[in-house]
């Protein structure tokens, strides 16, 4: 039955904060404002295996809400979004819009049921700006309930990679490219045929490791890869592509398996170029 003080047509108020890359020391003062504001947390709940990353939200929201503001913390279960590695570029992106659909109607079942004035938030992993469906997802909500939203920024995945390492993404002047593992290679070889510079390129998303595919042209390829970037769990390594690819491959599958899940990123700089501070 839906909650008698949720009246039809009142506006909602959500909160969209980014919380860092897993470190309750990643959580900005402004971030730690807008936890203290938020009355029900919704977080997805994707099976056993990632229960550690619930947990880590809930001891965030444990440390920064006071303790005079209670809040409820509710799990959604997550639409499964299917087998992303066997599509092509169409059925990903198709994949992926019938995804943000299905989380927006589980979201909205959830919201409706809620008192009418409380506040609602949504914890994002590293920035809610990178490679994160949260806004879009809030933004279907508000074409079907009235909304106000508020997007906290957080300190990202790749901005940690670089702190843990020690390095500055790029030379002086030069840029740095994002993209994902699944669109590594095409354009690597994209800018590489038409001579343009990408400079050091961060690759985010990527399971299966792409960047193999490119050792073996381009063995002198400096890769900085993290794994749990951030956390107690942090695993790095560094060097010349060809020379760590393999043993990289292998923590990253050893680390999967013992705690069900891994998050990783890694930074990849053309030889002549170097990481330069």
């Amino acid at each position: 039955m839906r909650n008698p003080t949720a009246r039809p047509g009142s506006v909602r108020s959500i909160r969209v904060i980014g919380i860092g890359a897993g470190s309750p020391g990643h959580v900005t003062a402004e971030a730690a404002e807008a936890l203290a504001e938020v009355d029900v947390f919704l977080v997805a709940d994707k099976g056993d295996a990632k229960d550690e990353l619930v947990a880590v939200r809930r001891a965030i929201c444990d440390r920064f809400v006071p303790a005079d503001h209670p809040y409820e913390f509710v799990t959604v279960p997550d639409p499964r979004r299917g087998p992303d590695a066997e599509r092509d570029s169409g059925a990903y992106a198709q994949g992926v819009r019938n995804w943000h659909a299905a989380r927006t109607d589980a979201y909205v079942r959830v919201i409706e049921e809620l008192p009418a004035d409380a506040v609602v938030g949504f914890l994002v992993w590293g920035d809610p700006a990178f490679y994160d469906s949260t806004i879009r997802v809030v933004d279907a909500i508000g074409e079907r309930l009235p909304t106000t939203v508020r997007v906290i920024p957080g300190i990202s995945a790749f901005q940690t990679l670089a702190a843990a390492h020690g390095i500055v993404l790029h030379r002086v002047g030069e840029p740095v490219h994002v993209t994902t593992g699944r669109r590594l290679v095409d354009e690597w070889t994209r800018a590489e045929s038409a001579g343009l510079d990408l400079g050091t390129v961060v690759v985010m998303l990527d399971g299966h490791l792409h960047c193999r595919e490119i050792a073996h042209t381009h063995p002198d390829t400096v890769i900085h890869w993290g794994a749990y970037v951030g956390m107690p769990q942090q695993e790095l390594r560094s060097g010349r592509l060809a020379d760590v690819i393999d043993e990289i491959v292998d923590l990253r599958a050893r680390l999967r398996e013992e705690h069900g899940w891994v998050m990783d990123v890694y930074a990849l700089t053309p030889p002549r170029a170097g990481l330069s501070r």
